[in-house]
């Protein structure tokens, strides 16, 4: 695949046809295609602008903008919902993986309850696991 136009001839294109000068003349005067100009020039009257168009690759999410905000607010109002009762609350077409990747992002994440003690800091009753596995009956 070719490179892109850059933005100079892109520019270049733009200002010798607004001059009146044909895409011909542009094109061997630049050293591009006839119809490199003749895409150039289109895509200026379509948009208003020569810049290239942003590459639009994978896939369209499908729960994203004003969906998102939607359930941003239903977990702000009610924080202790689960992911499938926000799929089935919202009808999201989703799977729970997909929700939570997009809460990640979004920055929420499950965080557990400061009432619960953590891990590790229980205290073992005396002759369980102080010598592994030597304890052991057997």
């Amino acid at each position: 695949m070719p490179k892109p136009v850059s933005m100079e001839k892109r520019a270049d294109i733009i200002r010798h046809m607004q001059a009146g000068k044909s895409k011909a003349e542009i094109a061997e005067w630049l050293f591009v295609c006839v119809r490199t100009a003749a895409r150039v020039w289109a895509k200026y009257e379509r948009r208003g602008s020569y810049a290239p168009e942003p590459i639009r690759s994978g896939r369209k999410p499908l729960a994203c903008g004003e969906t998102m905000e939607r359930v941003m607010a239903k977990i702000r109002e009610a924080p202790d919902m689960t992911l499938l009762e926000l799929i089935d609350w919202f009808s999201l077409p989703i799977s729970r993986a997909a929700l939570s990747k997009r809460l990640i992002k979004l920055g929420l994440t499950y965080k557990k309850r400061r009432s619960i003690q953590k891990a590790g800091g229980a205290k073992t009753p005396p002759g369980r696991g102080a010598n592994g596995a030597r304890n052991r009956a057997g």
